[in-house]
C-alpha cells in the first residue's frame, strides 16, 4: 500500500477543504462500504454456500437472475434503506424506483445502483463488481419523491464508483476532485489508500468488444473495430484485445494501463439496433470516472454525461476509456453520418 488511509480518513481530508460539507455524504459512503464488505465476502465463499446458479426469476431486462446477483441487491437495499441519507434508490434489478419505507428517516440523497455486474461471470471465478452512483435530490425535502430527482444528467453525479470482487476486492470512487483506488486489506477489514489520483494515459493500446457480435453490427462500427486492429492506427501496431465480459473489470483494466471499452448498438433484437448497457446505472458513473481521470465517453455522438434521461432503465452505447481512442471512435462515426 502507498499510504495507510482509509476511504473515510480519504474523505474527511477533502471534507476539511470543502466549507459546506456536512459529513453526512462521508456516513453514506461508510454504509455502502459496509455493503460492499458483506457482499465482498459472500462473492469470496460463492462456491461453499448455495449462492451460485439461477433463481429462476428473471429481472426487469428480461435477463436470467444469479443467486448472488439476489443476494447482493437485497443487502444494498436493506442496508442503504436504513442509512438515513437516502430519500430514494434504482437498482439495475427493480423494475421501478424503490422507496424508502416509512418509519425509516430519509435524507438529501439518491443512490442508483448495479448490485452485481458481470454477473454471467459468477459461476466461473471471474471478476465482477458492483457499480453506483449518488446525486442530491432535486425535490423539497418534505415533498415525495419525484422521478425527476432520479432522472439527472451523468454530469449531476455527486459521486460515482464501483467495487471491484477480484484477485482482490478494490473501491475506485470520484467525487468530482479526481480519481481514487483502495485495496481491501482482509487483516484490518479497512479499505486502504493504494491508487491515489489515477490517471487513464492518453493513448492505449487494449481495444475491448464482444467481437462475437460483429455480424448484428452497422458497417461504422466494424469500422472502428478495423481501426483498432489495423497498423494504421495512432500506434502503428494492431490494438490488443482484451474483453472479460463484465464492465467493472474491463473499465478497471483499461483506466490502469489504457485503452478503450465499446459496447456499440446491435441488431440482435428483431432486426433492430438497440444498446445494451443502462445509462443510469452503468454508463453513466464509468463516464464520470473516465473523465475524472482525464479520459473521454461518448455513445458515439455526444457526451455520455449530457445525456437527458428519459426513463429510468434506458440503455445507451458506450465508448469509454483513453481520450485519444474514444475521440478516433467519434471521428470514424461522425464521417459515417456525413455520408
Amino acid at each position: 500500500m502507498s499510504q495507510q488511509i482509509t476511504v473515510t480518513e480519504h474523505l474527511l481530508l477533502h471534507q476539511r477543504k470543502n466549507p459546506m460539507a456536512t459529513g453526512r455524504f462521508t456516513r453514506l459512503l461508510s454504509e455502502l462500504i459496509l455493503s460492499a464488505k458483506i457482499v465482498s465476502r459472500e462473492v469470496n465463499k460463492a462456491g461453499l454456500v448455495d449462492v451460485l446458479g439461477f433463481t429462476g426469476d428473471v429481472n426487469v431486462h428480461g435477463e436470467e437472475v444469479k443467486k448472488l446477483d439476489e443476494y447482493a441487491n437485497r443487502i444494498l437495499i436493506h442496508r442503504m434503506s436504513r442509512s438515513g441519507m437516502l430519500c430514494a434508490m434504482a437498482s439495475e434489478e427493480n423494475a421501478d424506483m424503490i422507496e424508502i419505507p416509512l418509519g425509516l428517516p430519509t435524507g438529501e440523497y439518491v443512490l442508483i445502483f448495479d448490485p452485481l455486474d458481470g454477473s454471467s461471470n459468477i459461476d466461473v471465478n471471474v471478476a465482477i463488481g458492483t457499480i453506483f452512483s449518488i446525486y442530491r435530490r432535486k425535490s423539497p425535502p418534505e415533498s415525495p419523491v419525484t422521478p425527476e430527482d432520479l432522472l439527472q444528467k451523468g454530469s449531476e453525479q455527486v459521486c460515482a464508483g464501483y467495487f471491484l470482487y477480484g484477485s482482490s476486492t478494490m473501491m475506485v470512487y470520484t467525487t468530482g476532485e479526481g480519481v481514487h483506488g483502495f485495496t481491501l486489506d482482509p487483516g484490518v477489514g479497512e479499505f486502504l489508500l493504494s491508487h491515489p489520483d489515477i490517471k487513464i494515459p492518453e493513448q492505449g493500446k487494449i481495444y475491448s468488444v464482444n467481437e462475437g457480435y460483429e455480424a448484428y453490427w452497422d458497417e461504422p462500427t466494424r469500422e472502428v473495430v478495423r481501426y483498432f486492429k489495423s497498423t494504421t492506427n495512432a500506434i502503428k501496431r494492431p490494438f490488443s484485445l482484451r474483453y472479460i465480459g463484465s464492465l467493472v473489470a474491463d473499465f478497471h483494466r483499461n483506466m490502469i494501463y489504457g485503452g478503450i471499452f465499446m459496447y456499440p448498438v446491435d441488431n440482435r433484437t428483431s432486426g433492430k439496433y438497440r444498446p445494451k448497457l443502462r445509462l443510469l446505472c452503468e454508463a453513466s458513473p464509468m463516464a464520470l470516472l473516465a473523465e475524472q481521470a482525464g479520459g473521454m465517453a461518448t455513445d458515439g455522438v455526444g457526451r455520455i454525461l449530457d445525456i437527458e434521461p428519459e426513463h429510468l432503465h434506458q440503455r445507451v452505447p458506450l465508448f469509454v476509456g483513453s481520450i485519444r481512442d474514444v475521440e478516433m471512435v467519434k471521428t470514424i462515426y461522425e464521417r459515417a453520418r456525413k455520408g
